[in-house]
């Protein structure tokens, strides 16, 4: 069914849109912040979450009536929030998280794909095919499939695989984009991720297919981007809740141009301006959003 949403203010340039936002389950994440940037710019919004993965790591599970009220704070007049629970390594829920965004105004604008394993990594000598399954599940082949149930709503219907090299047929040229995606990566493209290999060979494979997604999207209209935040301090980084050592850490701050790590508000002002008609002409890349650390 159409929206009944009002239609885009310049100032609002997400006025009419839907947004679905996975892995936001905490106020300090970057999820949080995605979320609340895409409302603040007038989007309607759902977010994902899935406490239980929160609740065993370090820095622990954050009060959901909190994150929904603080989510709230940023709507704009006439847009709508919903948010729904899944765990995203059954991918029997990945249709249903999709149908159900799109529900909540009758069509589905941007996807975030925001949600991570993380916690109970190791090194090369560590892996076991169960470890790297389970990051590949949540971290790969969640975002792949979510990123298909998405664009499959705007794709003509085929009864025949397509086979290497073939084109999805679109409906183009467009005058906008008919929709964004956005999926996150990690600083494994500009060094070693010491420690952290199942999550590393997770997210590396977002940004190695990256061109290749976002080039078949594009027949539809849809625009693809990856990003990398960099290192952002969403709770892992304070000496109560971390899970590696901070030793130094410090010291090499103060040394930066910056003195600080990346905060969650740092890539959700990236995404947002990608996620509207501005942004819109950067396709396909893997943009790193990082104060300048990879340098």
């Amino acid at each position: 069914m159409p929206s009944t949403l009002p239609p885009r203010h310049p100032s609002l340039p997400l006025a009419g849109k839907t947004a679905l936002v996975t892995g936001v389950s905490r106020r300090r994440g970057i999820g949080f912040a995605v979320a609340a940037k895409l409302a603040d710019l007038g989007a309607s919004i759902v977010v994902h979450h899935h406490r239980p993965h929160d609740l065993d790591l370090p820095w622990g599970g954050d009060d959901l009536d909190a994150v929904r009220a603080g989510l709230r704070e940023h709507l704009t007049d006439g847009a709508r929030f919903a948010d729904l629970p899944g765990d995203l390594s059954d991918p029997s829920t990945i249709p249903a998280l999709i149908d159900t965004a799109a529900a909540l105004t009758g069509d589905l604008d941007v996807l975030v794909c925001n949600h991570a394993k993380s916690g109970g990594d190791g090194s090369i000598l560590d892996m076991t095919p169960e470890r790297l399954s389970a990051f590949w599940e949540v971290n790969t082949r969640a975002t792949l499939l979510l990123t298909a149930e998405f664009a499959r709503r705007r794709a003509p219907r085929t009864e025949t695989p397509r086979r290497p090299g073939d084109r999805i047929a679109g409906s183009g040229p467009y005058d906008e984009a008919q929709g964004h995606v956005f999926w996150m990566t990690s600083g494994q493209i500009h060094g070693a991720m010491i420690g952290e290999v199942a999550y590393a060979a997770s997210k590396a494979a977002l940004a190695g297919v990256t061109a290749t997604v976002a080039k078949e999207l594009l027949e539809l209209g849809i625009v693809l981007n990856t990003v990398n935040p960099g290192p952002v301090n969403t709770g892992y980084m304070d000496p109560e809740t971390t899970d590696r050592s901070l030793d130094g850490l410090d010291e090499y701050l103060a040394s930066t141009p910056f003195g600080r790590v990346g905060r969650p508000q740092d890539p959700a002002e990236l995404i947002g301006w990608l996620a509207t008609s501005s942004g819109s002409w950067v396709v396909g890349q893997v943009l790193t959003s990082d104060g300048g650390f990879s340098l």
